[in-house]
């Protein structure tokens, strides 16, 4: 069981991973609140926020006169562990890191954290390119509740999770504070907060948007439809705003982790979507309908274990779904390397499989294909001895996805 105040993640073993066998710097993106300062922060010698006044101008003073504060140029057993946080609200913060690294980075390790994700500012600077490595972090998970160690493989043996631990994920969701404080109310508050947070705070940061008022609007009602398929046009027209602004805005919020687009997968998919995505919340906890939470939570999951195993090097994975306009659908395919690996049908309880799994892995000769059912007790049964069609329980296999 996880108790509070002892939570380790397993971004702790990634950091651990990456500072022993490599000498680039660490970029840690994710959402707010997702435990990135913590984290980083944990064993570092120095740490430098953007946002505090007195950090702000040490940075600006430049890598050799910060280095020189830090004392880098003495000799230390080992290379001292520089934490800068926010650091993307810098508009020279490019130019910044390639000095500092070039300058100081066989006596330091480095690692930059950012609540929106680091690419987004990509105007002016020097190329980081070959400098750093990105690491994407996400809430808790079923796996990461079961373990913490890293594995060769993407996936691992299934584990079981205390019931505490799974009905906590499910109603408060996997971000650390409401995870681990397990109090309706204060689950409530967080979430209300993080949106004003969202749309007050962070959007002024990275954007010009004037309208503000219509992207609330936008952010409302893409509040109430996750899991279901985005029409352009329809947005525009609820927002009254023009498409080209609804695809700019969701391209916006995607990259400040309010949720995630997947895409159609349509290779060798006859009469198959092409355009159209769907949105999902990255956090399910304040979903009502028990079908919405339920794709969005194994949703969460996958985004969560392709983006993994991809920053760590174990593949190219990246997350799909399948619809054809007969409307056969599958509501995620996992692509490994550039073909389709992992089909996953999501159901709250439905244990009839469903005819479009069994069709889409005939079609697309998937390696796996799962009908995942979230009101399905946990079985000590490794999901991925299956090839062919299979109903398991979500317990089993969300424990599976290291």
């Amino acid at each position: 069981m996880v108790i509070m105040n002892e939570s380790p993640r397993v971004y702790d073993r990634i950091i651990e991973q990456h500072l022993r066998d490599n000498r680039q710097m660490i970029f840690v993106s994710g959402p707010r609140q997702v435990g990135k300062t913590t984290t980083c922060r944990r064993n570092a010698d120095f740490y430098l926020n953007w946002d505090i006044l007195e950090n702000q101008r040490k940075i600006l003073k430049g890598p050799q006169t910060l280095a020189a504060e830090l004392k880098l140029d003495e000799t230390h057993a080992k290379p001292s562990l520089v934490v800068f946080d926010e650091l993307h609200k810098y508009p020279k913060w490019k130019n910044f890191l390639k000095g500092f690294f070039d300058g100081y980075g066989d006596k330091s390790k480095v690692i930059v954290t950012g609540s929106s994700r680091l690419d987004i500012f990509r105007k002016g600077g020097d190329s980081l390119m070959g400098r750093y490595f990105l690491y994407r972090m996400h809430p808790f998970s079923v796996a990461e509740v079961a373990r913490t160690t890293l594995s060769a493989s993407p996936i691992a043996p299934p584990a079981p999770i205390e019931e505490t631990d799974w009905n906590a994920l499910w109603t408060h969701g996997g971000f650390p504070e409401p995870f681990l404080k397990r109090n309706n109310a204060f689950t409530r508050r967080w979430r209300a907060l993080r949106g004003q947070q969202l749309t007050r705070e962070d959007m002024r940061e990275v954007t010009q948007i004037q309208e503000l008022g219509a992207m609330e609007v936008l952010i409302h009602v893409l509040g109430e439809r996750s899991s279901e398929q985005v029409v352009y046009s329809n947005l525009a027209r609820e927002v009254n705003v023009s498409v080209d602004t609804i695809s700019r805005w969701l391209g916006l919020l995607e990259r400040m982790h309010f949720g995630f687009l997947v895409r159609p997968w349509f290779k060798s998919v006859a009469n198959s979507l092409r355009k159209e995505p769907k949105w999902f919340l990255r956090d399910w906890s304040g979903i009502v309908d028990d079908g919405q939470r339920a794709e969005t939570f194994v949703g969460c999951h996958l985004l969560k274990a392709v983006e993994g195993w991809t920053d760590r090097g174990l593949g190219d994975f990246s997350l799909h779904y399948l619809r054809t306009k007969q409307k056969q659908e599958v509501d995620f395919l996992v692509v490994r390397d550039g073909k389709p690996w992992m089909l996953v049908e999501v159901k709250y309880a439905d244990r009839s499989l469903s005819p479009s799994l069994r069709i889409f892995h005939e079609k697309l000769k998937t390696a796996h294909a799962f009908q995942v059912v979230v009101d399905l007790p946990f079985e000590a049964v490794d999901c991925f001895s299956e090839t062919r069609p299979v109903v398991v329980p979500a317990r089993t296999f969300l424990s599976q996805l290291v």
